[in-house]
């Protein structure tokens, strides 16, 4: 079990003159209510100014429009229902729902007033709260450096079916293609078609052998040359995304209330039709179908943790940075609470969503609901939804309404992490970046797209499969579960609280607190510590243990696998090492060494 060992000196805070502690004028502390009790504390707390220079929201549902975008992404529509139904349908729910109560939300609301309060990003933050802290900012912008490495490629993927979709017949309808093999096995409007361990469906040969051509790649040895069509896509997505940041909050919160708001209305047209669907109630049955005894089990509260603080997404450093926009007294507890009800019921929405059509599918199959509910990630999106949609009636309304939510769900994730990234170095470094925010957006735009290029290849789906396990998995547990210790041991949850109490007028009640002192950090660190398990076992992707080929022509033993994973997790979890811990990555998981 990873013990955590901390430099038991810790810099005290610099004793304030008299001029330091005077409020100046504009200063947060004079807009904020009046505190009788704040200079009780023991602990003096650096006032800080707010500038006039800095961006702030124009509306209060642009920054609201924008937290939601963060937090509703594809995970929401793929990950979710499946981990549902895996892990005891509607059971799930309260595990799922208790997660969220004790560890998601209490963690949301915390980063949502530490941005509000400090009104700084990622990094900076950190000399106002606990400076030996201050390598877990620059952690966090490494991890939002590797999720746009993998993540826009996604949403590229999603533009070239969009674009595929201006058909009449769906190019994934039949097997007449170039890119089909004798395997390819067409069921729908035909009867008597015999289905088995070879068989393919057209969506499924669409998606592999001309989206992607991963029959051309070895592996992550060679991976093959770029796929231009996917690197015009991504450079479409990357233009979007540029011109969506460049001018800051003002132009962001406008593009949101189109992204943040179009999933909904497709993922409502989506749901009509589906409940319309022949054999759509075994789906929901399936989904929603109690399984009990799987309360007993830890597997199930695991990925109940696991999915709540990925969905709402703490310890990345997005809600730092967008709440820093907000007005000194926006009340950020009603915020919190709000947009965690719409991302835990959007995911449940999309559940539905899915389910009707895979017992669509089963109807079709005459087999199983839970035969053809085995695709999870990206295939469930890519070849199980599409493939279904090919065979309705209006398939190229559905198909084109499908992917335009998935690039509006992809893209509203991407504003946020870039913004996270763009407000932590711009606040880090001021004098330098100040007036030339432009530059460094296309700056940072092109530092990604040239680190996706990797992705576009005919194996890039291998190296989206890495990134995704060992770029942000553990790493940004483990970020989260230092962030949370920071702030409520060293920080202090009497300061904390005090902050909160300057904002808003009132102090967090007795649950809060000891959310953040006690339960929150426990549920992380639980997480770390399965993750640090489960993360480290041999990386599969559609059946084939995927880095076999990436070490050497032979077949690795366990100690050289997780060779390249480490590597790549021990990037970003040595930043927040350097000023804190410093963390040895070892095949049987992660450990904390003595300093």
């Amino acid at each position: 079990r990873p013990v955590l060992k901390v430099v038991d000196s810790i810099t005290s805070p610099p004793t304030m003159t008299r001029q330091d502690t005077a409020t100046p004028t504009g200063s947060l502390s004079a807009q904020g209510p009046s505190n009788t009790g704040y200079n009780n504390n023991p602990a003096p707390v650096p006032v800080i100014t707010q500038t006039n220079s800095r961006d702030k929201w124009s509306k209060k549902m642009d920054f609201l429009l924008s937290v939601i975008g963060f937090a509703v992404d594809l995970g929401n529509v793929w990950r979710f229902p499946y981990i549902c139904y895996q892990n005891g349908g509607g059971a799930f729910l309260i595990p799922y729902i208790v997660m969220a109560i004790f560890g998601g939300v209490p963690l949301f609301y915390m980063e949502l007033a530490l941005g509000q309060f400090h009104r700084t990003g990622a990094i900076s933050i950190w000399k106002h709260i606990c400076p030996i802290f201050k390598g877990i900012g620059y952690a966090i912008c490494v991890i939002a450096l590797y999720v746009s490495f993998y993540y826009n490629t996604i949403i590229a993927w999603a533009l070239f079916y969009f674009y595929s979709s201006f058909a009449s017949v769906l190019p994934w309808t039949n097997c007449d293609n170039a890119w089909n093999t004798e395997n390819c096995t067409n069921y729908f409007l035909k009867d008597n078609v015999t289905w088995n361990n070879y068989s393919r469906s057209p969506a499924e040969e669409f998606y592999t052998r001309n989206v992607l051509e991963i029959h051309k790649s070895d592996g992550l040895r060679n991976v093959g040359g770029v796929r231009w069509q996917l690197m015009l896509c991504l450079f479409l997505i990357f233009t979007i995304v540029y011109f969506s940041l460049w001018k800051g909050v003002k132009t962001s919160g406008k593009v949101v209330w189109v992204t943040a708001t179009l999933p909904y209305v497709v993922l409502f047209i989506l749901l009509i039709r589906g409940a319309t669907l022949p054999g759509a109630w075994k789906g929901v049955v399936f989904y929603l179908k109690p399984k009990w005894e799987k309360l007993f089990e830890t597997s199930v509260w695991v990925d109940a943790a696991a999915q709540i603080f990925f969905s709402l997404g703490p310890g990345f450093g997005v809600l730092l940075a967008l709440s820093s926009y907000n007005p000194f007294t926006n009340n950020c507890y009603r915020d919190a609470i709000v947009t965690s009800l719409v991302n835990c019921l959007t995911s449940f929405m999309s559940g539905f969503v899915i389910f009707t059509v895979l017992g669509y599918m089963a109807e079709k199959r005459n087999v199983n609901v839970e035969d053809v509910a085995r695709d999870k990630g990206p295939s469930l999106l890519f070849i199980t939804y599409p493939e279904a949609i090919a065979n309705m009636t209006g398939s190229t309304f559905f198909a084109i309404i499908f992917f335009v939510m998935m690039i509006t769900l992809g893209l509203d994730s991407t504003f946020g992490g870039l913004e996270a990234i763009i407000t932590a170095v711009m606040d880090e470094y001021p004098d330098y970046l100040a007036n030339r925010r432009e530059l460094f957006v296309l700056g940072l735009v092109v530092v990604c797209f040239l680190g996706s290029l990797s992705t576009l290849t005919n194996g890039g789906a291998y190296v989206v499969k890495l990134l995704e396990e060992f770029g942000v998995g553990s790493s940004i547990i483990a970020v989260g579960f230092l962030e949370a210790i920071a702030v409520s041991w060293f920080y202090g949850i009497t300061r904390f609280s005090n902050d909160i109490k300057s904002m808003l007028g009132y102090s967090p009640g007795l649950f809060w607190k000891v959310c953040w002192v006690a339960i929150s950090p426990a549920f992380l660190q639980v997480c770390v510590m399965i993750v640090a398990t489960v993360f480290f076992k041999p990386l599969v992707y559609r059946k084939f243990q995927i880095l076999l080929m990436a070490l050497s022509g032979n077949l690795p033993g366990p100690d050289q696998w997780t060779r390249v994973g480490s590597d790549v997790l021990t990037l970003h979890l040595d930043f927040a090492g350097d000023c804190v811990v410093i963390f040895c990555v070892k095949p049987a998981g992660i450990t904390l060494c003595p300093l």
